[in-house]
């Protein structure tokens, strides 16, 4: 085992010095750390802290990787399991860390950097879309955290730190209260607003597809749906693909976005008969247009049979919704409204989360359900019951 050696520096201080090998790293090299301090004894005790923590597992080599690099390291990782579309999404919540945070060295990273950072970020973190210091939703933050804490505990399964700084942050109570009572959210349409749609838009060329998105498909399902995914005589549509959006300018057409999401659905009897006769429309659209029309074999298409995008099918709807005097809001947002009333109306958890492509239930019902005051009447009415109330029909 080496000993210390005697060294004198330039300003003729004497300080001790050794060798001492680490192992080898991730690609197999050998890695030999140099230890130097001001006596032999304390150069001793360095090496065997270093050689009984290699023994035992747990010894963590000195490294000057950043932790903006080790993000970057990490979105490259995770790109063998999720989507190229959820990378970019992983890449634009972290810009706000990246910014504060990225030249720290990881294994300098500690609770306070990464608590500071998350409460500027709910405080100023907004970037576009508001005035300068507009805060960002709780939620939204929440979810930088997550990917945070996600990417630091791949950093220990690597051995790059010894524990996640970010184990124990989290977004403060104050800031909860506060985002929950300045926050205007634009709530889903009410039962009475998706009627009133479905009546003003029964004559439009895309009725079928926009009653797609109100029976509870998300919108790059709508689009990704072919002609051969629809089984218009039994009445079944079949979800298998997406045409998504990158940067809401690049169409990007890929599998559902989970393994839940493949599903199959039977069809109401409105959207059944829809389909029906949109599929008769576009056969004489075709006759028409003649070598003109574009044979895409989706559905959502226009008078010359070019696929509709993401963004096409929001701003077609957005028109019609200002037409109808409606309230605006993301046809996405129609899968709030569609599995709340399937919630209310009594269909099991386990088909309300099959219905909207989720394997998990209570996930469905926490992100997708909410039920508001209107939507309770019934037990008011059960409570006049047990009051001792005359019971009176529901208006």
């Amino acid at each position: 085992m080496a000993e210390p050696k005697r060294i004198v520096l330039a300003s003729g201080k004497v300080r001790y010095r050794l060798m001492v090998d680490a192992g080898r790293d991730e690609n197999g090299k050998r890695v030999q750390l140099t230890v130097t301090r001001d006596t032999a004894k304390e150069c001793r005790a360095e090496r065997d802290r270093i050689l009984h923590q290699r023994a035992a597992g747990t010894f963590i080599a000195p490294s000057k990787v950043t932790f903006g690099e080790w993000i970057e390291q990490w979105l490259e990782y995770k790109r063998r399991d999720v989507e190229e579309t959820t990378i970019r999404t992983y890449r634009m919540a972290l810009v706000h860390v990246i910014d504060r945070l990225g030249h720290v060295r990881l294994q300098e990273l500690t609770e306070d950097h990464i608590q500071d950072c998350i409460d500027e970020i709910v405080a100023e973190g907004r970037r576009k879309g508001g005035e300068p210091g507009t805060r960002l939703a709780v939620s939204t933050v929440e979810g930088i955290l997550t990917r945070i804490k996600e990417a630091l505990g791949r950093a220990v399964v690597r051995k790059l730190i010894a524990t996640s700084p970010a184990q124990y942050v989290r977004v403060s109570l104050a800031d909860k209260k506060t985002d929950k009572r300045e926050r205007n959210r634009a709530k889903p349409w009410t039962v009475a607003e998706v009627q009133t749609f479905i009546r003003g838009i029964q004559q439009d060329r895309l009725f079928a597809p926009l009653l797609l998105s109100l029976m509870g498909l998300r919108p790059a399902e709508v689009c990704g749906q072919r002609w051969t995914d629809v089984n218009l005589e039994d009445g079944l549509l079949s979800i298998t693909m997406t045409r998504t959006m990158v940067g809401n300018v690049k169409v990007l057409e890929k599998d559902t976005k989970t393994a839940a999401g493949e599903r199959s659905l039977p069809l109401p009897h409105g959207p059944w008969e829809a389909l029906k006769r949109f599929r008769a429309q576009q056969a004489r659209e075709k006759l028409a247009a003649g070598k003109a029309y574009t044979d895409s074999g989706y559905v959502v298409v226009n008078e010359l049979g070019v696929p509709l995008n993401t963004r096409h099918l929001r701003e077609y709807a957005y028109r019609l919704m200002r037409r109808l005097g409606l309230r605006q809001v993301r046809l996405y947002d129609a899968r709030h409204s569609v599995l709340t009333a399937l919630a209310l109306s009594g269909v099991p958890d386990v088909i309300l989360a099959a219905w909207a492509g989720h394997t998990n239930a209570a996930f469905t019902k926490r992100k997708y359900v909410s039920i508001e005051a209107e939507d309770m009447r019934a037990a008011a009415a059960a409570l006049d019951v047990f009051h001792g109330a005359e019971p009176k029909a529901l208006m």
